[in-house]
């Protein structure tokens, strides 16, 4: 039952008493409150009052004192830690203070980007809980934000190589800014209208970059009142946008999201009822489901779906209301696929489908969860009006469940079926459970679909929860648990592993949840108990031989995998991959059973385990690890009377077999000895308390076997003296029971059936802590002193020489140290010594925090972790200089290294894979309806532990100190040993040590580039490539090569370059090869841009000092005085110009390095990669490496020659002057008002761009008086806030310069591009081949020169042009191609050139285009449309008239043939298609042109025509708000085309078919001709049904029955318009097919068998056909419901059942769809009918001739 909520509403009190007034004078955001459950709670308070206190003091002098890094950085990192540890455990105040400090330090504009990336991620976390902090607490500015997304994703630079990014840096932002969102100030969504509008030319990139600012931008959560500031502003326009679109350019899926959100944010302020029918097709389409046959589906269909999470989170908040149409319209959709669900289907579809069953229902309980029991806080709350009501949720859960049922089975599916039942359970488990149970029971008896079976569990397991609690609405829930549980148990099955695995989980789950007791006798004292508790106490008897039954199937499991003879054979050490998950899920299964169970049964299942644990002698490998662990299960849950039987009797075996002294020498050990050394060392994993009753005995066995000859046998000696550490010093939970105290009470004073599926109390766990007592350390300390002690002498005395002992002794006494530490681990103090000092400088207190973990350390002992380090560290330099070859005793010391720095009681990674499974279970069991952390009570413990071991682990910024710093050279020297797999296993070690101290790195790297050194001679070529492993470091961890630090590179980089004249280097080697290539592959993936700017801005400093100031907690820190702050500000200045300085240092010794002697090429390649990384874009690249580059131009080699060009582009980029702007008014340019509300298009304010042929600028001075706009999208939707063009030629920098006028980075240039000689081999090398076949124009050359003339004006084209007019006349297409990017180059680059230059540039350039217009082949035509095409991008079209009015000639002179003249339009459409709504001239002109010609001969030339008439008649769009074109409009076309179709329609059949040969010479009819303008047309309706945005017009439709002469492409063209939702049904559209479908058909006529006239259908019979198609493409197009014109339309249809073939079969397919996608919901669609037709219809549908 689920307990009654709380009459306030409130959270219940705090664990540990009541909340009393805080003495701490303030009160926590929001803590993690499993703190409070630690042993050691009450210590944690002032723990963490003094780290917060720390914090705040120096994070705000860091920034006083300008110094980013380290102290800022270092101290933000701090605070990061602060939250996982301890939440949000400061006080309001400071947590507002904390958000602006960071979002001030953010948004620094010259940040670098890695501080940048650091900072925001802790941004994102203070500002993750939305509910903590209401808008009045905070409010941000959106403009920083926007800065910073504009600088850094829509980066100008990046693509010359000048910025750096890191690839996650996208999802940073986003998620940066949508944290930030719920606080932009009201007047926000204003202001970005404002900005983002103009950018909406739909034809135009920039379109995507609006909606993309809009969808992470536009806050969506103000409050009600200020809504008409919010959405209202822009949703009419946005939505009507959004309606109206068609053919999903990418970013109508953007919208989607919008509107996802927006209807999230405010359920019940919006009133989506218009646009549902609308939702739901669109989501419908984006599905992408094959519907029919006809699978026509526009390639970029497939990445621009809707996110399908998105689009379930707009459902849902849709849902619920007055009007529940959506709910009608979801019933719909399921219907219509619950086909596609089924287990037999399977489709690239299939994914989606899934995951929208997966994330609808979890998306429903979510909204449930925040109607109705989450806490109210500042977000708007959903108006009780549009709450969803109990009957929405029924209807909604049973319009889901069959899909749901269905795709249980399926081939992919069964995990997101799973995970929707939980969902689903948790809202109405009556409607849910039972079909699933019915599915279940049939699956638990077969024995031969064990597919079936797993699914069917994994599906119980989701509903488990549900299933036990029973609650009100399905009480006999619970009666079906025993029969499951009994009928699973032959799941345990040897022979069939992924059964037996999901059996385990199974059994495990309902255990979990219910305790294990026999009730039975309850029946005869209590009579109130209601009918299904009656039966279920009867049902509990069962439950002791469920216990027995599931041990002996475990039995016989580990019988079947006892092979004995195979396994001693083959000395396999470890288990299989398989054996070990069977180990793991027996024994948890079998912990978790004995856990829940009473003390009578626990009794029973102790006595069988002992007997059969000691009837049999197992193999230590398998089998016996299995026993024994079940056995420590039953020792954990009871340890007094498990200890009683086990600990004698396995301590009297030992000492029986080991009585005489042979044994402690033999090799082989006896195996009943072997298994009960393992048995004793499993069962002593107990509570500490309980194990020093047996000391002594234990002891003993200790004393007699550790030194046992045979390596297995002391292995499993060391693990029992391990574990006996462990259980005495650690801190743990000791039990793990559902209920607190367990079930040991009398059944008349507890009733255990009340706690079925019960959670755990988070305010009464009542956890039973296992804390060390002083007598349990007294004895771990004994046991040390006793064992550790004397190896480590013996060690002592090897290490120094003065005792040799065998490889074996060594390793034995190694492995009894490694125990012995890694058992007391967190009883010894970590180690002491001198700090390392002056690895870097700060003003700032870098100092460790020291976290309590529940122990006091003896600080009067030694430190054995000292003397094992002191003692190991001797051994490894004696094994290093004596018997290097002892590798097994070097893996153990590095170990033991690295856990003498790092553990403390637990290792990293076995806590992370427990954080993996405990989140995993907490996932497949948790209620997300109820939230409030209603786990079962085991999880919470677990939860609690995980916190306390997250403690022990924190090594946050340790000191490093002397001592780490040897160990850390040990490490160094052990990865660069002999040996590779010691070099291995050292670098990991190595690796991970690196990350855990402050500032370790750049002690370390000058050691480990000792190693590549070219002038050391003593070098081995292991030593080599261990310290290039040493340097590239694991995925993970930290790469030495790559420290985003300047003064790490300039030691790293030129370092791996010189390495190339090391002696120990051989390219002869692969492994070294690939390593060479890893290293510079992931310096080149991991580089980020590093800054040389750290300022600090004022408005930072000042947050910065009410933070140093503010109080609650506060140290006791003084103010800083003026003399820190001015030192502070010298220092930052300086660290500017060290910066600076290693920058250049860095380039220069890299140039020194790739221009050295003899290196080989390899090495030359890696360095020059290198510089080509350090090009930035706030300081020009140092001359030398200006010319180094220019140079390389010309390099032989092609590799180096790319990254030349790109780094030239880019250094040309660098050397840009800049052009002067100045703001002008729009609308005085054009002389018209600003409109009152907003019209996109043409109107008469921006009718002043557009090109006209009678006031182009044809001489200077209109040149110099035009106001060119060069940017497309400007005034198409609206103007900007400040329209800015380029100023005046006088006012730009000066053109024509003579070399004294250039800077000598300029000249550099200059004087390589002057040089006839240097040019020539240039054009030489870029009119070679690189890859035959695969070449495209490419942009990084065309970026080369349009630099290059756009710095240097028109200074190189004397040497240019000869080479210009050679390549052109050449038709090879490198050559071609290499012409066409150097035109695209010219003509973009000439942006600012004078008038005079300009002209004489086009003088030279016409007669270039037209020469290799006409020398165009298919190879080249790519390439010369990608040149115009880039050539007139973002350019005002009237500085271009001479290329346009040379396109324009004459496209279609046939002298070069029909390819050559396709070709030629496509160079024209690439040219007009970049100007998009700016030529309407030109666009008229064209069409005037083209249109005799559509019945143009040749296919390619036809085809060609119709994707250009596309283009033209692209600007006709209708969008809301949209102005009537100017551009070509489609309707005024269309009419003149049907007149010319006008011989089509009425041509007697006799006429024979036209399947001419196409190009023949024929004397082409009327008819003939009439049939290839048809193609053209065709041609240009299909590619703009792919292109265009919005839907067909009507004229267009009146072409659709012409086409059903072109076979062919008929049907595909029809279902696939209709699919695109390209048309919408209308009366005239109906009436037109109508009318087609009454033409009358002619008497058939007796024919010659043999004539021809057969194939060849009657005009009417075409038209009639055409008819029928087009009623049915109508029926088919509302696959959900039936409007208003479908009842009679299906009349009308049906009349033509009878009519000829192929009209009856299409009639035939359009009824059997209709019935398929309506038979569902026929009981709602009835209703649209008549009487009357209803018979018709029913007839129909089951007519004899349906079924024929």
């Amino acid at each position: 039952m689920e307990p009654a909520e709380r009459a306030d509403g409130r959270d219940p009190p705090e664990p540990g008493g009541l909340p009393g007034p805080d003495p701490r004078g303030f009160v926590p955001q929001k803590e993690i409150v499993y703190n409070k459950l630690l042993p050691y709670a009450e210590r944690l308070d002032a723990e963490s009052d003094l780290q917060l206190a720390q914090i705040k003091s120096n994070l705000g002098r860091a920034v006083q004192l300008q110094e980013l890094w380290p102290g800022g950085l270092f101290w933000t990192r701090k605070l990061s830690t602060y939250i996982r540890l301890y939440g949000r455990k400061f006080s309001k105040e400071d947590h507002v203070l904390f958000i602006k400090l960071l979002y001030e330090l953010v948004s620094i504009p010259k940040l670098e980007i890695s501080m940048m990336q650091g900072f925001a991620r802790l941004l994102i976390n203070l500002l993750k809980k939305k509910e903590l902090l209401s808008r009045d607490d905070l409010e941000l500015p959106w403009r920083p934000l926007y800065d910073m997304v504009e600088r850094i994703l829509y980066s100008k630079t990046e693509h010359l190589g000048l910025n750096w990014f890191p690839n996650s840096v996208e999802n940073v932002l986003k998620t940066l800014v949508k944290s930030c969102r719920p606080y932009f100030p009201a007047d926000a969504t204003a202001e970005m209208l404002e900005e983002w509008r103009p950018l909406m030319c739909p034809f135009d990139v920039t379109m995507q970059k609006a909606i993309t600012y809009f969808e992470i931008f536009l806050p969506t959560s103000l409050p009600p009142q200020l809504h008409h500031k919010g959405f209202k502003l822009w949703f009419d326009e946005l939505i009507g946008l959004w309606v109206s679109v068609q053919n999903l350019p990418q970013w109508e899926g953007q919208l989607v999201n919008l509107f996802a959100r927006l209807a999230t944010d405010n359920i019940g302020y919006i009133d989506w009822d218009p646009y549902v029918p609308k939702i739901f097709t669109r989501i419908l389409r984006s599905l992408n489901l094959p519907v029919g046959s006809s699978q026509v589906l526009v390639p970029r269909f497939l990445t621009n779906a809707y996110d399908i999470g998105h689009a379930v989170i707009w459902i849902t908040a849709m849902m619920g209301g007055p009007s529940k149409l959506v709910q009608k319209h979801l019933a719909g959709l399921f219907n219509s696929i619950t086909s596609f669900y089924h287990p037999s289907n399977n489709g690239r579809w299939l994914n989606k489908l899934m995951k929208l069953l997966q994330r609808l229902p979890n998306s429903v309980v979510r909204r449930l969860h925040r109607e109705r029991y989450k806490k109210p806080s500042w977000l708007t709350p959903v108006p009780d009006s549009h709450k969803l009501t109990d009957q929405d949720v029924t209807d909604f859960v049973r319009c889901i469940i069959q899909p749901v049922l269905l795709a249980m089975f399926s081939k992919t599916g069964s995990l997101e079926a799973a995970q929707a039942l939980q969902n689903l359970a948790l809202m109405r488990p009556e409607l849910v459970i039972p079909p699933v149970l019915e599915r279940t029971y049939p699956a638990l008896e077969t024995l031969t679909e064990p597919h079936q079976l797993t699914a069917t569990l994994s599906c119980v397991i989701g509903v488990a929860r549900s299933l036990v609690s029973g609650g009100k609405w399905f009480p006999e829930g619970p009666t079906h648990m025993l029969p499951l549980l009994m009928r699973a148990l032959p799941g345990v099955d040897p022979n069939d592993f992924s059964k037996c695995m999901i059996t385990f989980q199974f059994i495990a789950t309902f255990s979990t949840l219910v305790p294990l007791v026999d009730c039975s006798s309850v029946l005869q004292e209590r009579n109130d108990l209601t009918e299904v508790e009656r039966e279920l106490c009867s049902a509990t008897a069962e439950f002791e031989d469920f216990v027995l039954q599931f041990m002996d199937r475990c039995f016989g499991l580990i019988e079947s995998s006892t092979l004995e003879q195979t396994r001693e054979e083959t000395e396999t050490e470890k288990m299989t991959h398989l054996e070990s998950l069977v180990e793991l899920g027996l024994s948890s299964t079998f912990s978790t059973i004995l856990t829940q169970c009473s003390k009578e049964i626990f009794m029973v299942a102790l006595q069988k385990v002992f007997n059969f644990s000691i009837s049999h002698i197992f193999e230590t490998r398998v089998a016996g690890r299995m026993v024994a662990d079940m056995c420590r299960a039953a020792v954990k849950c009871c340890p007094e009377e498990s200890l009683k039987l086990f600990v004698p009797h396995c301590c009297n075996v030992i000492t029986q077999l080991t009585m005489n002294d042979d044994v402690l020498n033999e090799e082989e050990l006896d195996k009943e000895l072997l298994w009960n050394l393992q048995l004793l060392s499993e069962i002593t994993r107990v509570d500490g308390k309980k194990l020093l009753f047996y000391r002594e005995q234990l002891v003993k066995i200790l004393q007699r076997t550790l030194h046992l000859t045979c390596k297995q046998g002391y292995t499993l000696s060391c693990n029992l003296l391990h574990h006996l550490l462990r259980s005495t010093t650690l801190i743990y939970p000791t039990e793990y029971c559902s209920v607190p105290g367990g079930f040991d009470k009398p059944p008349s004073e507890y009733f255990p059936i009340k706690d079925w599926g019960k959670p755990g109390d988070l305010w009464n766990l009542g956890i039973q802590w296992h804390v060390p007592s002083s007598e349990e350390v007294a004895f771990a300390f004994y046991l040390l002193d006793s064992f550790l002690q004397p190896e480590l002498i013996k060690l002592q005395h090897c290490g120094d020489g003065e005792l040799e002992m065998s490889r074996d002794d060594v390793l034995q006494s190694l492995t009894i140290v490694h125990n012995c530490l890694i058992g007391s681990g967190n009883l010894l103090p970590p180690l002491k010594g001198e700090p390392v000092t002056n690895l870097v400088p700060s003003m700032v207190s870098l100092e460790e925090t020291k976290l309590y973990t529940g122990l006091e350390y003896d600080l009067s002992r030694e430190n054995h972790r000292e003397a094992i380090a002191r003692v190991i560290r001797k051994l490894l330099n004696h094994i290093l200089n004596n018997s290097e070859d002892d590798t097994k005793s070097l893996f153990l010391i590095i170990k033991i290294i690295g856990d003498l720095l790092q553990f403390q009681g637990s290792h990293k990674h076995e806590f992370d894979s427990r954080w993996k499974s405990f989140n995993l279970v907490k996932k497949s069991m948790e209620n997300r309806l109820h939230g409030k952390k209603q786990h079962i009570r085991a999880l919470l413990i677990d939860r609690v532990m995980l916190q306390h071991e997250l403690r022990t682990l924190t090594v946050e910024g340790c000191e490093y100190k002397r001592i780490h710093q040897d160990m850390i050279r040990d490490l160094l020297r052990l990865s660069t040993s002999s040996y590779s797999q010691v070099r291995n296993k050292a670098q990991q070690t190595f690796f991970a040590a690196l990350g855990a101290y402050n500032f370790c790195c750049r002690d370390i790297i000058p050691l480990v580039l000792e190693f590549l050194r070219p002038d050391r001679q003593d070098v081995t070529q292991q030593q080599f490539k261990g310290a290039l492993y040493c340097l590239l470091g694991n995925h993970s961890g930290v790469c030495l090569a790559n420290l985003h630090d300047w003064d790490c590179i300039v030691q790293t980089w030129p370092a791996i370059v010189s390495s190339g004249l090391s002696k120990a280097m051989s390219l002869e080697k692969p492994s070294i090869v690939r390593l060479f290539d890893d290293l510079a592959e992931k310096i080149h993936r991991q580089y980020e841009t590093i800054g040389l700017d750290f300022a600090i801005p004022k408005s930072c400093v000042e947050i910065a000092e009410l933070l140093q100031q503010s109080k609650n907690p506060s140290s006791n820190q003084t103010m800083l005085s003026s003399e820190e702050i001015k030192e502070g500000l010298k220092r930052q200045q300086e660290k500017n110009a060290d910066a600076l300085r290693n920058y250049e240092n860095l380039v220069n010794t890299l140039l020194d390095g790739v221009e050295q002697r003899n290196l080989p090429w390899k090495f030359e390649h890696i360095g020059i990669g290198l510089l080509s990384l350090l090009l930035r874009d706030d300081r020009v690249l140092p001359l030398r490496a200006i010319r180094f580059f220019v140079e390389n131009l010309n390099h032989d080699a092609i590799v180096v020659r790319k990254m030349a060009i790109s780094a030239v582009a880019g250094i040309l980029k660098q050397l840009k002057r800049t052009h002067k702007k100045l703001t002008i008014n729009p609308y005085e340019m054009s002389g018209y008002s600003k409109p009152t509300q907003i019209l996109a298009g043409d109107r008469p304010d921006n009718h002043w761009l557009h090109y006209d042929s009678k006031s182009i600028p044809r001489t200077k001075k209109e040149w110099e008086s035009s106001c060119f706009v060069e940017k497309t999208h400007w005034g198409y939707y609206s103007w900007p806030q400040n329209m800015v063009v380029y100023a005046g030629v006088e006012e730009q920098p000066k053109l024509g310069r003579s070399r004294e006028d250039l800077t000598e980075a300029e000249q550099i240039i200059f004087d390589h591009f002057s040089d006839p000689k240097f040019v020539e081999q240039l054009i030489t090398f870029l009119s070679l081949e690189d890859r035959k076949g695969k070449d495209k124009f490419n942009p990084r050359r065309f970026c080369l020169f349009k630099g290059i003339f756009r710095n240097f004006d028109d200074a190189f084209l004397p040497v240019l042009k000869p080479h210009l007019e050679r390549l052109v006349a050449d038709s090879h297409e490198s050559t071609q191609r290499c012409v066409a990017e150097i035109i695209a180059g010219l003509i973009r680059g000439s942006k600012h050139w004078t008038f005079e230059k300009v002209e004489k540039l086009w003088q030279l350039l016409c007669p270039l285009l037209r020469t290799a217009l006409s020398n165009i082949t298919v190879e080249t035509y790519n390439d010369w449309g990608t040149c115009i095409a880039t050539s007139c991008e973002s350019r005002d079209p009237r500085k271009l008239h001479w290329l346009f009015e040379l396109l324009l000639e004459s496209p279609l002179s046939g002298e070069g043939g029909s390819f050559v003249d396709a070709c030629r339009l496509y160079v024209l459409q690439g040219g007009l298609a970049q100007q998009e709504w700016r030529v309407p001239e030109l666009l008229h002109r064209l069409l005037k042109y083209l249109e005799p010609k559509l019945t143009q001969v040749y296919k390619n030339v036809r085809e060609r025509i119709g994707s250009v008439l596309t283009y033209i008649f692209m600007i006709d769009v209708s969008l809301p708000n949209t102005a009537p074109t100017a551009s070509p409009r489609v309707p005024e076309f269309t009419a003149r085309i049907l007149e010319k179709l006008k011989p089509l329609m009425d041509v007697d059949e006799e006429i024979q078919n036209h399947v001419m040969e196409e190009n023949g010479i024929v004397e082409e009819d009327e008819r003939t001709q009439g049939i290839k303008l048809l193609k053209t047309i065709l041609k240009w309706l299909m590619a703009s049904a792919g292109r265009s945005f919005s839907t067909a017009v009507t004229e267009q439709l009146q072409l659709l029955p012409l086409f059903f002469k072109v076979r062919e492409m008929a049907a595909t063209t029809l279902s696939g318009l209709l699919q695109c939702n390209f048309l919408n049904m209308d009366s005239p559209m109906q009436i037109h097919f109508e009318q087609l479908c009454k033409t009358k058909l002619p008497k058939k006529r007796k024919r010659d068998p043999g004539s021809v006239g057969d194939t060849i259908p009657s005009a009417e019979l075409v038209k009639r056909h055409a008819g029928v198609l087009g009623l049915g493409a109508c029926v088919l197009s509302s696959p959900y419901d039936v409007p208003t014109w479908m009842p009679q339309l299906l009349m009308n249809l049906s009349a033509h059942l009878n009519d000829p073939q192929p009209i009856e079969m299409t009639v035939k397919k359009t009824l059997s769809n209709f019935r398929r996608t309506h038979h569902d919901n026929w009981q709602e669609h009835k209703q649209q009918f008549t009487d009357d037709q209803l018979l018709v219809l029913t007839d129909l549908l089951v007519s004899p001739c349906y079924y024929a």
